[in-house]
């Protein structure tokens, strides 16, 4: 990959680092653990960890396109979009993803891909319909920030022990080894511990993964103010948009709930501290906040 004009938070950059770190010792332990544990079944450990990965890593993008509605459109059929879009690669001397779009009135946008070369940025139509053009360029700014940072390979690297973890503790719990477990000995200590191991490695890496998820979504905000100039364009479209929210039919937001942590916006956010520590974004106080800050930055001779 090129590298873009983006400009790097080095000091969230450096706190995303640590939380990846993190991250992978928690999934070293954890191979390690299941390793003692499990002896004879260490090949099965690491086929079942390998395959997964792969497949998270490979189709997680495709999947996540697919089951939110993103059909790739022409320059013919949106050319606001597609010029929004034209305008930033050039500004950031990136190539041009994928465009796409979501028929749905949630005003939202996310990019997937692994790459650059296999990027897909989507807006909803719900997006498209609020925002004035320099909005929407702030927006497309913010999501092409995620593009050439490759926070979606970054995120599903991270989210891939949760997913592990929470797989080996359904095997444990439902293979037949625990049908033999009254007279296996040290394995009946396994059958017990694993699940517990599991679900702990689990919560931390969840928590790690909402932590990661959070800086990823300031550090993209901060790229895109910087590309674009325009922090207050950017600030207003966050305003609009958690606006407009809460104007959507609750059914229609929990559907798009599962998705929070791709999308610009989170379908549902709370300003409660314990929702807070399981959020995939920070608030909206908090992304304000940098902006305005970045407007005082940029307004100094």
């Amino acid at each position: 990959m090129t590298r873009s004009r983006y400009t790097l938070d080095r000091g969230l950059t450096t706190r995303m680092v640590s939380t990846m770190f993190l991250i992978g010792l928690l999934y070293v332990v954890l191979v390690g653990v299941l390793l003692v544990l499990l002896r004879g079944a260490w090949p099965i450990i690491l086929v079942v960890a390998g395959v997964l990965f792969v497949a998270q890593f490979w189709f997680s993008d495709k999947i996540a396109a697919v089951t939110m509605g993103a059909h790739e459109v022409t320059p013919e059929e949106a050319p606001e979009l597609h010029g929004a879009i034209d305008r930033i690669c050039a500004l950031a001397d990136m190539d041009k993803p994928r465009v796409a779009i979501s028929h749905s009135d949630i005003p939202n946008a996310f990019a997937t891909g692994r790459s650059e070369r296999t990027a897909l940025v989507c807006a909803t139509t719900g997006l498209l319909r609020r925002l004035e053009p320099e909005e929407l360029e702030g927006v497309l700014a913010h999501e092409m920030s995620h593009v050439a940072h490759r926070d979606a390979a970054v995120m599903t690297i991270a989210s891939f022990l949760g997913v592990l973890a929470g797989l080996i503790t359904r095997i444990t719990l439902w293979s037949g080894l625990a049908r033999n477990s009254r007279n296996a000995g040290p394995l009946g200590l396994a059958i017990v511990l694993v699940p517990l191991v599991s679900a702990a490695v689990y919560v931390i890496s969840f928590l790690l993964t909402r932590l990661l998820s959070r800086y990823r979504e300031l550090s993209a905000d901060r790229a895109a103010a910087l590309l674009t100039g325009r922090p207050s364009a950017l600030a207003s479209a966050l305003t609009k948009v958690n606006g407009q929210m809460a104007r959507i039919p609750t059914e229609d937001l929990r559907k798009a709930e599962p998705y929070n942590a791709l999308y610009f916006m989170p379908a549902f956010s709370s300003k409660e501290s314990l929702s807070r520590l399981f959020s995939s974004h920070p608030t909206l106080e908090q992304r304000l906040d940098q902006l305005a800050r970045i407007s005082t930055e940029l307004a100094r001779p």
